[in-house]
């Protein structure tokens, strides 16, 4: 397994999560770190979205694409609560961005 795919496997679950509008999104069939991600990112999802809403310049948390306020939410959880390298996490946001969202999205994502 790549370094990245735990990071895909907590975006997929997170993103489905978000389109049905769920809390509890499937995680049984992820592996630890992937998990680990996602439920960490559902337990602290309102301080990030505070934090990438004060963030945001000209952008409201609602209006955002889905994929790229998934990748946010994510990135943000590992970048305050995981001891990954910030320019770790930042790369790998922005290559989830380019191939899963629009061709600007990681710009935006960055």
């Amino acid at each position: 397994m790549t370094r990245v795919e735990p990071r895909v496997s907590a975006f997929q679950a997170l993103y489905a999560a978000d389109a049905v509008d769920t809390e509890a999104p499937e995680t049984s069939e992820l592996g630890s770190r992937a998990r680990g991600l996602t439920e960490g990112t559902l337990e602290h999802l309102a301080d990030l979205d505070r934090e990438i809403a004060g963030a945001a310049r000209g952008w409201r948390l609602e209006r955002m694409p889905a994929v790229d306020r998934t990748i946010l939410r994510l990135a943000l959880y590992e970048l305050r609560h995981t001891d990954t390298p910030v320019g770790v996490v930042i790369s790998e946001a922005v290559e989830i961005a380019k191939v899963h969202s629009t061709a600007r999205s990681g710009g935006f994502v960055n």
